[in-house]
């Protein structure tokens, strides 16, 4: 179905059969108004992830429309790669992975992960855009979280809806190498948080599973046996192809996800090829988890990640 805004400037294609959809007839150079901001923000609650094409923006540019959906928050907990005059943006850049972790990489992890979930408020939602994208390969995937939970079966909802789960930077398998100056940084001050295994999402009321493989490290009460199998299987059912959607990086490229609703899965079809991916994200100040019990998240340790309205 393809849905067309009140306004007539605004066109809204979804993509995939539960995750995606396109946004056409827009130009983020110019500032949005607010019957669009409201547009944008249902679809991105129903579809999850919302692509745009052709906006050849820069920082500021790319600054100014997040904020019209929320707090902008600082790069990221552990960047200093940001741009000096714009300290909100963190460079996805594959010329500076290997100078940071110790290893030829093109993006932080390759595991399904939600962006910084071991934050007790992790971001609520990003924006990333393309500057320079390789003529093959590159494409990154998202998937629905809402659709996976409710695919499970009732009984291991039930099971799952009182089940808390240990986020840690660097998750079970850290991204980088143990001698790098990353290490140390996170070392020094590391981020530890205890969410629920389901979520409530704040606006639609959805439950949301909440555990990923790029930081989720145990289930709380459970044995190291048991909470690997329970994990493991979780994440055969969120990576199911039937809750994602792919997307084709070009310059000009951007997705706007629901970070609290999804995970995402960065490229690994690149490090043999000779080629540059340089990415530039924005981060949405977003809110602590509420299990279904009513129960908020737990720091363990970390502090609140704030943004700034402007």
């Amino acid at each position: 179905m393809t849905t067309f805004a009140e306004t007539g400037t605004l066109r809204i294609t979804p993509v995939a059969g539960h995750i995606g959809a396109e946004i056409t007839e827009i130009d983020l150079r110019a500032e949005l108004t607010d019957q669009q901001v409201t547009e944008l923000t249902a679809a991105l609650h129903e579809y999850k992830v919302l692509f745009f094409r052709g906006q050849h923006i820069g920082h500021a540019e790319h600054i100014a429309f997040s904020r019209r959906f929320g707090a902008v928050t600082p790069s990221h907990p552990y960047d200093d790669d940001a741009p000096t005059e714009f300290p909100e943006i963190l460079a996805v850049d594959s010329r500076l992975y290997e100078k940071r972790f110790g290893v030829r990489k093109f993006s932080y992890t390759n595991h399904w992960h939600t962006d910084v979930s071991p934050l007790i408020n992790p971001p609520a939602a990003s924006l990333l855009r393309a500057e320079i994208a390789p003529a093959r390969g590159g494409d990154t995937q998202w998937t629905n979280l809402a659709a996976a939970y409710q695919g499970l079966p009732d009984s291991l909802k039930s099971f799952l809806d009182g089940l808390r789960a240990e986020h840690r930077f660097g998750g079970r398998q850290p991204a980088w190498d143990a001698d790098s100056d990353y290490a140390k940084k996170v070392a020094k001050a590391p981020l530890v948080t205890e969410h629920p295994v389901v979520r409530v999402h704040p606006v639609t009321g959805e439950r949301v599973l909440f555990v990923n493989p790029g930081f989720t490290t145990r289930i709380a009460g459970l044995s190291p046996r048991q909470s690997d199998a329970l994990l493991e299987l979780l994440y055969a059912e969120l990576s199911d192809p039937a809750y994602t959607v792919r997307f084709r990086w070009e310059k000009g490229s951007l997705a706007f996800w629901d970070n609290r609703a999804t995970a995402h899965l960065a490229p690994s079809d690149l490090e043999h090829l000779d080629v540059t991916r340089v990415l530039y994200r924005t981060t949405l100040e977003g809110d602590i988890p509420v299990g279904v019990d009513g129960q908020h998240s737990r720091a363990i340790s970390g502090e609140r990640f704030a943004g700034v309205t402007g």
